[in-house]
């Protein structure tokens, strides 16, 4: 019997792997959560029915979410993650020497649990001494903190359900000011091809150009996301990612990399028409 995992892209499009076996399967008091193996994608897990992290492709997700901001300020020293439960873009951060705190904040401990039995591969560096964890909402954790970090990640699912609160304009607003005068945020921007996808895009470029001084996007590539054309948001008090760029200092640091390299990430930020297009509508 052939077992597939389909997710609706739209009401018209669907996309499925065929899987192996279903070995996961528990509702949190936020959110359904399932784990699959699959032979083309190796484990892969979702929740509430939607595509979150396969092993094959998640390095290119965490690649440019982490990596992107450390090459443009190297003196990154504090970091905040909200979301990323599944721990890949903490393992990234990690990975820089230079780097003496890292907080995660996670709205649902389930799914840290899961991962670290079903994902070590993204999960492997959360017991990392310079990582905090706590399990709680990332909208009322931001709202105590005032300049304290030098990076923030928004980590986030889609605007639905446990990740609304992470698309709103105060929620940006306090990101802004739990950011030091030299802040970086990094936020999940959505994709701007399918119409659903690119109304939450417009919303939270809207809302963040609104709030930080110097409000970029860059693209990339994600095979097992709605239409693979996904992108970030850079937003910074000082920073411009292009500009700023540190090519020299991030060399130092000698560290092996999958998808992201110094020529993709000035090559990211140069956005395709429709893009440009939609983010000014």
């Amino acid at each position: 019997m052939d077992l597939w995992y389909t997710e609706n892209h739209t009401d018209d499009v669907k996309f499925s792997i065929r899987i192996k076996e279903q070995i996961y399967h528990d509702k949190s008091p936020f959110q359904d959560i399932d784990f699959f193996t699959s032979e083309e994608f190796g484990t892969f897990f979702t929740l509430d029915g939607l595509m979150m992290v396969t092993e094959k492709d998640e390095f290119i997700y965490h690649d440019m979410i982490s990596h992107v901001p450390m090459a443009v300020n190297p003196e990154i020293k504090n970091v905040l993650v909200i979301g990323g439960g599944d721990g890949g873009t903490v393992r990234e951060l990690t990975r820089y020497k230079s780097i003496e705190n890292i907080d995660m904040v996670e709205i649902d401990e389930m799914v840290v649990k899961a991962c670290r039995e079903y994902l070590p591969l993204t999960s492997s560096k959360l017991d990392d001494s310079r990582v905090n964890l706590f399990f709680e909402d990332g909208v009322a954790f931001i709202e105590r903190k005032k300049k304290e970090y030098d990076l923030i990640i928004i980590d986030s699912t889609d605007p639905i359900g446990p990740g609304e609160g992470l698309f709103t304009k105060s929620f940006y607003t306090n990101c802004y000011l739990a950011l030091k005068d030299n802040g970086i945020l990094i936020n999940q921007h959505e994709s701007p091809y399918y119409d659903r996808d690119k109304k939450n895009m417009n919303r939270a470029h809207k809302r963040i150009k609104e709030t930080f001084e110097i409000a970029e996007v860059y693209e990339f590539h994600m095979p097992t996301y709605p239409s693979g054309h996904w992108l970030f948001g850079f937003a910074s008090k000082k920073f411009h990612p292009l500009k700023d760029l540190n090519e020299k200092a991030w060399k130092l640091n000698e560290l092996e990399t999958k998808y992201y390299n110094l020529e993709l990430h000035k090559g990211a930020f140069a956005l395709p028409n429709y893009v440009k297009k939609a983010l000014d509508e």
